[in-house]
């Protein structure tokens, strides 16, 4: 079994529901275990901002699924949920990223790993560090340090109140 670690995010048709139906179905999937959760995270979208917040969250899993098997899994679980790739940054019903693949790194059309902006990106980090804060991103250091490092980006912790079940 091998760490990978996955992003969730939404913001269409219920997106707290969707998040929380996709680590359930992650960890329904075959070769593939969820050991860990971050809190979810209301964040303002990146990109193309005229679209409502977005939902995220990141899951540590076990998995025995190559990389490239599992982001195949990723994106048919998209397609589950009705995700429709539109354009760039467009709202999405349900969107999974492969952020590592322990000791993977991948430089191939239509995979790379780690994920080429995950240290940019707070709505990934803030998450990832709650769950795995000692992991280390080749080249950019430990997720911990790149987390309280980043701008604000208007993600916020979302209460237990807020989450829907």
């Amino acid at each position: 079994m091998t760490r990978a670690f996955i992003a969730l995010g939404s913001n269409l048709q219920r997106p707290e529901r969707q998040v929380l139906a996709a680590i359930r179905e992650l960890d329904q999937m075959p070769g593939v275990t969820v050991v860990k959760r971050s809190s979810l995270y209301r964040t303002q979208p990146v990109g193309y901002v005229d679209q409502p917040e977005f939902i995220n969250a990141v899951v540590e899993v076990e998995t025995s699924l190559r990389p490239r098997e599992l982001l195949a899994a990723l994106l048919s679980l998209e397609r589950l949920h009705g995700r429709q790739r539109t354009f760039p940054n467009a709202p999405r019903t349900l969107d999974l990223d492969l952020l590592m693949y322990e000791g993977v790194v991948i430089e191939e059309p239509g995979l790379t790993l780690p994920h080429p902006r995950m240290h940019e990106r707070a709505f990934v980090l803030v998450p990832l560090a709650e769950i795995a804060p000692e992991v280390e991103i080749p080249g950019h250091g430990r997720v911990r340090e790149l987390a309280t490092s980043m701008p604000g980006q208007g993600i916020t912790r979302l209460t237990p109140a807020e989450t829907v079940p």
